[in-house]
């Protein structure tokens, strides 16, 4: 359940820094990649969950054993290619609007590592 609440505060943080508000613009002016976008958003929100695990355990402490398995394990199953995989579907890249269950994972290992917002720029990024 945590990990839910912390992607939840992932996208409450866009919404503070205006990022939304962007991708949203940006896949209006170019809709061919609006999924690109939204995959973006939806991996900087995992990554931003990882921040927020970061500070809640160094600060409160009130993770409780398992908790990070718990959040790593649900970024699996809900992964764009694990749904379409486990809908007996194949996987279609182009569909994806959250990223595969590698890359939720890893987004939110990355911002766990550390607790750097800085390090959660997904648009940016090389590679998801």
């Amino acid at each position: 359940m945590k990990a839910n609440v912390a992607h939840e505060y992932g996208h409450h943080v866009q919404n503070v820094l205006g990022t939304n508000a962007k991708v949203q613009a940006a896949s209006r002016k170019n809709p061919k990649k609006a999924n690109q976008y939204s995959v973006a958003l939806e991996l900087q929100a995992d990554c931003f969950a990882g921040v927020w695990a970061h500070h809640s355990q160094q600060g409160k402490g009130w993770l409780e054993a398992g908790d990070i398995e718990e959040a790593l394990n649900a970024a699996a199953q809900i992964g764009d290619d694990t749904l379409q995989r486990n809908a007996g579907r194949g996987v279609v890249p182009e569909s994806f609007t959250h990223g595969t269950s590698d890359q939720r994972q890893r987004w939110f290992k990355r911002g766990l590592a550390q607790g750097n917002v800085q390090d959660c720029d997904t648009f940016a990024a090389r590679q998801l």
